[in-house]
């Protein structure tokens, strides 16, 4: 029985009279389409655009920040009168607006907390009474199902109204996010286009995740952050202390090559990843080359590193850590030379590297003379990953920004100082060749651990002549007078426009003794 008619003849006026010629079905179906209606109207109500404006870093000129650059995305009302969003869309923002749906006002929000490694960040805003109007988004407390039906909500480009697209659950995998953070990650089909990010996706009538990404030249495919993962966010950041999502930090490798077996004279039904690489070489380091693990807490691990995340689904070992790290230790059994053995691994949320990233901040520098130092990291490697001749080229030459790219510190390199733009014009600098991009090695002779360090050393330094050497093959030296750099510092920073020889914390270092002269 169709019961849409008997609603539209009618009209809104005649409704009472309607239902009382109406069946009890059309009645019931009646209210539960208003009430549907009801729900979406308030969901739509609570999907708000997000406007910013970004000032990056320019790892090329430290001393100053890139361009503006306006970006949109969405956002979501959730609980404690807060916005989530994306951290892509907030990272660096010098201004950020909302605005809701049919609204023609935009209000000013701030960032309240970010993390890049998960993509997520929370936003406020100082009006309270806007969310009188716009309530939080239930959130589903469990995965869905490989197949079920979704709807996006967000802000693409291509219009200014809120967007609605349709879809359903294609996978769910645990996969790298931004290193060195991983987490769980669901595909969808439904269209998710720039704009999109930070958007909810929705499952019947509950939000299951936030949209952060699509894929270039693919059609259909689009990820989504699950509330599992938001939540683990959102109770890192209440806690007062965040301290990101811990990780194993051991290399391991599948157990499916049946030579590997042999070697390792494993007993017939016996399944796990292998170690190849634990984090610590450390002797009381738990775990050890060759071991096999074959569960994580009371989880069995298949010779492929998998673990069962549901009745259809498998994903990567390592994804259960986030559920049975406890205090610090991860509970794992192995097979260690044929016997088993319970261990407990420690897990952290940090993972030192020799070339870091910035994690939103601005990179610290140092101005000497017409010499710019500074700290490689991600950023600054944007540029030779860009250029497939300049990567060769530091390869064939042996420079640790290739060569140890994937480095820890050790207490001879805290970390890699490196000259971060082309020699300012001067006479001081005849005659070398610019060090762009090359590595410091040493200056007198004295090996160079930081920035903080090469600072201290310029600093202090009494001789007149400065030798600068690099960590390379065939880099020349340059050798410099070290009063004639010291003056000219000045002119440089006038001559380009630049308020300060270094960063604030290089400053600090520089002026905690005077130099002499």
């Amino acid at each position: 029985m169709k019961t849409r008619p008997c609603f539209t003849l009618m009209g809104r006026a005649l409704l009472a009279l309607a239902l009382s010629f109406c069946p009890l079905m059309t009645v019931r179906a009646l209210a539960a389409e208003t009430a549907a209606s009801a729900s979406a109207s308030a969901l739509e109500n609570s999907v708000v655009k997000v406007f910013s404006t970004l000032r990056g870093p320019d790892p090329y000129k430290p001393w100053s920040k890139a361009q503006p650059q306006e970006v949109t995305g969405s956002g979501v009302v959730i609980e404690g009168r807060r916005i989530l969003t994306n951290a892509h869309v907030v990272g660096y923002a010098s201004q950020v607006q909302i605005q809701a749906n049919g609204s023609g006002d935009k209000i000013p929000a701030t960032v309240l907390a970010i993390s890049r490694g998960m993509d997520l960040a929370l936003l406020k805003i100082d009006d309270d009474g806007f969310f009188a109007s716009h309530k939080p988004v239930p959130r589903a407390n469990v995965l869905p199902d490989v197949r079920d039906a979704v709807l996006a909500y967000g802000y693409p480009t291509g219009g200014t109204s809120l967007s609605i697209t349709k879809g359903i659950v294609s996978r769910i995998e645990f996969v790298r996010y931004n290193f060195p953070v991983s987490g769980l990650r669901i595909q969808i089909d439904a269209a998710i286009n720039p704009g999109n990010s930070g958007g909810p996706v929705i499952a019947g009538d509950k939000m299951i995740g936030l949209a952060f990404a699509g894929m270039l030249n693919a059609q259909n495919i689009g990820y989504i952050i699950p509330n599992e993962e938001i939540e683990l966010f959102l109770r890192d950041q209440e806690s007062g202390a965040p301290k990101g999502k811990p990780a194993m930090l051991d290399v391991t490798q599948t157990l499916e090559n049946p030579a590997l077996r042999t070697y390792l004279k494993l007993a017939k039904g016996v399944e796990g990843a292998v170690v190849m690489t634990p984090a610590s070489k450390d002797a009381a380091y738990p775990l050890k080359e060759w071991d096999v693990i074959t569960h994580i807490g009371d989880f069995p691990i298949d010779n492929q590193g998998m673990v069962k995340l549901n009745a259809n689904s498998r994903v990567r070992f390592q994804y259960r850590v986030q559920q049975l790290a406890k205090d610090g230790e991860l509970p794992l059994t192995v097979v260690r030379q044929g016997a088993p053995l319970k261990i407990k691994v420690p897990v952290s949320a940090a993972h030192p590297m020799l070339i870091p990233s910035l994690q939103g901040n601005y990179p610290s520098y140092f101005i000497f003379g017409p010499m710019v130092f500074s700290r490689a990291t991600t950023e600054f490697m944007a540029g030779p990953n860009s250029n497939a001749g300049v990567l060769t080229g530091m390869s064939f030459a042996g420079n640790p920004l290739m060569t140890r790219r994937g480095d820890a510190p050790d207490a001879e390199r805290e970390e890699l100082v490196v000259i971060a733009a082309p020699f300012f014009p001067h006479k001081l600098m005849k005659g070398y060749s610019t060090r762009f991009f090359s590595v410091v090695d040493s200056v007198n002779g004295v090996r160079v651990r930081s920035l903080a360090h090469l600072v201290a050393l310029l600093r202090d330094q009494k001789d007149e002549l400065l030798t600068f050497r690099f960590q390379q093959r065939d880099a020349e030296m340059v050798v410099v007078p070290r009063k004639e750099m010291l003056a000219a510092t000045e002119s440089v920073l006038t001559d380009n426009g630049i308020r300060s020889e270094a960063s604030a914390d290089m400053l600090k270092i520089w002026n905690e003794k005077t130099p002499v002269n």
